[in-house]
C-alpha cells in the first residue's frame, strides 16, 4: 500500500470515529436538561452503537500504520504518534469512565438513586473522548500533510 494511501485511510478512519463521538458532544448541552424518564427514552437511540467500536478499531490500527510508515519523517511520525495516543486516550475514558456506567444502568434501561452521577460521568466523559477525537484528527491531517523533506 502506498505512503498516500495509508494517509488517505488513516484520515477517513479517523474522520469516521468523530461522527458519533461529535454528536455525543453537540447532544450534551440538551441531553442534561432530561427528566429522568425522558433520559431513558432517549438513550435507546444507542442501541446497536457498539457497532462504532470496529471504527476506532480501524482509526487506531490505521494511525499506527501511519505512524510505522513516516518513521523517517520526524515532524509527520509526531502528528502521527499524537493522533494514535489521542484514540487511545479516548479508548482509557471510555473503559475507565463510560463501559461502567453502561453496566451498572445496564445500558441505560435501570435507574439508580445515583441516576444523575451516572448522567453527568457519561456525559462528560464522552465529551472528552470527542475532544480527544478532535485532536487526533488534526494530528492525523498534519501528518498527511507534513513533509520532512
Amino acid at each position: 500500500m502506498s505512503l498516500n494511501a495509508i494517509r488517505f485511510l488513516s484520515v477517513v478512519c479517523v474522520a469516521l470515529v468523530n461522527v458519533p463521538s461529535g454528536a455525543h458532544l453537540l447532544e450534551l448541552p440538551n441531553k442534561l436538561r432530561l427528566s429522568s424518564i425522558d433520559y431513558l427514552v432517549v438513550q435507546q437511540l444507542y442501541q446497536g452503537w457498539a457497532w462504532v467500536g470496529l471504527l476506532v478499531v480501524a482509526a487506531l490500527l490505521s494511525t499506527l500504520v501511519l505512524a510505522i510508515a513516516l518513521r523517517r519523517q520526524p515532524r509527520a511520525l509526531a502528528f502521527a504518534t499524537l493522533a494514535f495516543v489521542s484514540i487511545v486516550g479516548a479508548q482509557v475514558v471510555f473503559w475507565v469512565f463510560i463501559f461502567p456506567v453502561n453496566q451498572e444502568t445496564g445500558n441505560w434501561t435501570l435507574l439508580s438513586e445515583l441516576w444523575m452521577e451516572h448522567r453527568r460521568r457519561w456525559e462528560y466523559s464522552h465529551a472528552v473522548a470527542a475532544a480527544l477525537h478532535l485532536f487526533a484528527l488534526v494530528c492525523v491531517v498534519l501528518a498527511a500533510v507534513v513533509r520532512d523533506d
